[in-house]
C-alpha cells in the first residue's frame, strides 16, 4: 500500500507529461511507467521487509491490512497472523483508548486545516505480545489517502522502547527513594537525638529508684517505649544510609544456614522453608547483621503473603551480571556477584503495589499490624553495600526478592593490635564536651558532672575554640 501510493503519483506525473504523442509513444511509456512502478515497489517492499521497526497499515476500521515481518521479532505474531489483527488485538485497553482518540483527533484537525497539512503524530502504546507478555512501542502515524485525498487508513511506524521505558521508570524510581532516604534521614536524625535525651533520662532515674519503689515500673515503661522508638529511627537510618557500617567478609550460606531454626520459628509450622545453596559461594564484604536483618525481613514478607500456607525459598548463586544487563538496570556494574534470592507461593502483587513496596512506611497490613519499614530498611542495607535488589511479582502467583551484591576474595580478616589495657579516669579530670543538639548536651554534661568531672559544654566548633 505503500509502495502503490508513491508509485500511483509517478505513474499519473509521467502520464501528465506524456500527452499528445503517437499511440506507440503511449504505449512504449506505459510500458516504462509500468517497469517503474515494478521496481519502485520492489524497493519499497524491500525497505519495508527489513526494517526493524513494525510498519503496518489499517483502514479506518483500525483492521490491519499490511504489515512488515518485524512483527514477528517485537510481537511474535506471523505475518500472516498479523493481518487478521486490529487495534483490539495488540494494544492494551487503555493504550487502544488512547491510540483511537488521537486517530479521531487528527482526522478533524486534518479536515478542519485542509488536506495540504498532513502531520505526523507520535504516541507511545503499550502492545501485547503473542506469548502474553507486555511491550511499549513508539508509534508515528499519519494518514493514507486516495486519489481524491480522501482518507482511506493510516500508516504506523511502531518501535519498540520496552528498555528505554524500563530505565526511566528505574530512574524516576531512584530518584524517589533518593528524596525519601533525605527526608526519613532528617527525621531520623532528630528524632534519635530526643530519644537519646528521653532514654538518658530514663536511665538516671533507675538509678535513684529503689528496686520496690511504684514509679520504678513507669519509668521502665518508658524505658520500653522509648527503645522501641529507638529501633524505629534506627530502621529509618538505614533506609536513608546514614548509618555507620562495620563490615566484613561474610558468606551468606553460612548466615542461611546458622538463620534456619529460627527462621522456622518465625515463619510458622504452616509454610514449608526450603535453602537452594550454591556450592563454592563467592564471598562479599557487608556486615552480617545487616545481612541477617534482610533475610528475616523477606521472610517475614513472604510468611505474611501466604496466610494460609505455602513454601518459603532462599537460594543463593554466583552470577555475573554483563554488560547488556548493566545497559538494562540503573546503576548495575558489570562485574561478579552473589546472589540473594527470597521468593513465596504467596498471592503476589500488582503495579502498584510493586512501585510502593520500598517507600517506608507504606504497608498493605491491616492498621497497627504493620510500621512499613521491613523493606524499606531492606532496600536501604542493599544500596548501603552497593548491591542491587529486584522484585518480580504476579498477582496469584507469589513474589521473588533478588538481591546481587559485589563478590569480594575471600582474604584473611586484618588483625588488631592488642590493646593495652588502661584504668579508667579517677572522675576529676576536665572534659570539653561539644553537641550540637541541646537536649543531648545537657543530658551528657549532667552524666559527667555526676561522675565527678568538669565539663566545658559548647554547642559547636568555633564556640569550643574560644573557650579558655
Amino acid at each position: 500500500m505503500i509502495g502503490s501510493c508513491a508509485d500511483d503519483r509517478v505513474f499519473s506525473g509521467h502520464h501528465r507529461t506524456q500527452r499528445g504523442g503517437s499511440s506507440a509513444d503511449r504505449k512504449r511509456e506505459r510500458k516504462e511507467a509500468e517497469a517503474a512502478l515494478i521496481e519502485s515497489e520492489a524497493r519499497y517492499r524491500l525497505l519495508a521487509e527489513n526494517a526493524t521497526d513494525i510498519i503496518w497499515t489499517t483502514d479506518m476500521n483500525f483492521q490491519t491490512t499490511y504489515v512488515s515481518l518485524a512483527i514477528e521479532q517485537i510481537l511474535g505474531y506471523s505475518v500472516e497472523e498479523g493481518l487478521t489483527l486490529n487495534l483490539e488485538n495488540i494494544l492494551t485497553p487503555t493504550s487502544c483508548q488512547a491510540a483511537k482518540r488521537v486517530f479521531l483527533t487528527e482526522l478533524v484537525t486534518e479536515k478542519r486545516n485542509g488536506e495540504d497539512s498532513p502531520r505526523t503524530r507520535t504516541l507511545e502504546v503499550e502492545a501485547i505480545r503473542k506469548d502474553g507478555d507486555k511491550v511499549w512501542l513508539e508509534i508515528k502515524l499519519r494518514f493514507l489517502r486516495d486519489v481524491k485525498g480522501r482518507p482511506t487508513g493510516a500508516l504506523s511506524v511502531a518501535r519498540d522502547i520496552s528498555e528505554r521505558k524500563s530505565l526511566q521508570a528505574q530512574f524516576h524510581q531512584a530518584q524517589k527513594m533518593e528524596a525519601v532516604g533525605r527526608l526519613a534521614g532528617g527525621v531520623a536524625h532528630d528524632f534519635n537525638n530526643l530519644m537519646t535525651a528521653v532514654l538518658g533520662y530514663c536511665g538516671l532515674a533507675l538509678h535513684q529508684l529503689d528496686e520496690g519503689d511504684l514509679v520504678r515500673q513507669d519509668v521502665l515503661e518508658i524505658k520500653k517505649a522509648g527503645e522501641r522508638a529507638a529501633a524505629l529511627t534506627r530502621q529509618l537510618l538505614i533506609f536513608s544510609r546514614q548509618e555507620a557500617l562495620e563490615t566484613q567478609i561474610v558468606n551468606l550460606n553460612y548466615i542461611v544456614v546458622n538463620l534456619k531454626k529460627m527462621l522456622r520459628r518465625l515463619i510458622g509450622e504452616h509454610i514449608e522453608l526450603a535453602a537452594v545453596l550454591a556450592e563454592n559461594l563467592g564471598t562479599i564484604e557487608s556486615n552480617s547483621g545487616q545481612i541477617e536483618q534482610i533475610i528475616i525481613n523477606l521472610a517475614i514478607n513472604a510468611r505474611d503473603a501466604m496466610p494460609k500456607g505455602g513454601e518459603i525459598t532462599i537460594e543463593t548463586a554466583n552470577v555475573v551480571l554483563d554488560r547488556d544487563y548493566a545497559r538494562q538496570h540503573l546503576d548495575v556494574t558489570p562485574g561478579p556477584y552473589v546472589m540473594l534470592a527470597v521468593s513465596d507461593t504467596g498471592h503476589g502483587m500488582d503495579r502498584e503495589t510493586q512501585g510502593r513496596v520500598f517507600d517506608p512506611f507504606f504497608t498493605t497490613k491491616e492498621q497497627g499490624q504493620g510500621t512499613g519499614l521491613g523493606l524499606a530498611t531492606v532496600h536501604g542495607i542493599v544500596k548501603q553495600n552497593n548491591g542491587h535488589i529486584w522484585l518480580y511479582s504476579e498477582p496469584g502467583y507469589g513474589t521473588s526478592f533478588k538481591i546481587y551484591l559485589p563478590q569480594v576474595e575471600d582474604e584473611a580478616a586484618p588483625t588488631r593490635a592488642a590493646e593495652t589495657a588502661t584504668q579508667p579516669s579517677s572522675g576529676d579530670e576536665t572534659i570539653l564536651l561539644v553537641e550540637d543538639e541541646k537536649m543531648v548536651r545537657e543530658l551528657a554534661q549532667h552524666v559527667l558532672t555526676r561522675a565527678g568531672y568538669t565539663t566545658l559544654p559548647a554547642q559547636h566548633g568555633p564556640e569550643a575554640l574560644q573557650i579558655n
